[in-house]
């Protein structure tokens, strides 16, 4: 994985969180992924052990949580 990608549900903390990654690291550093919207992509979030979102999966696999706008079992019902 050569991008950061950032998964969100759309809400506020979301929304605030995704400005300023882009920020930080640049649009071109990560892959944003809008769970709402793209539906399909929970599975995939959730075999990279993302448990709530906003959430940040490095070029390295790593996940970082930041502060909380939502479950991802919320995000499924």
């Amino acid at each position: 994985m050569n991008k950061s990608i950032f998964y969100h549900a759309g809400c506020p903390v979301c929304v605030t969180a995704e400005a300023e990654l882009v920020e930080l690291i640049g649009k071109d550093a990560v892959e944003i992924i809008h769970l709402g919207e793209q539906p399909e992509k929970i599975q995939e979030a959730e075999a990279a052990a993302i448990t709530s979102v906003p959430a940040l999966v490095t070029p390295t696999g790593n996940v970082l949580h930041i502060n909380f706008g939502a479950a991802i079992a919320d995000l499924k019902a």
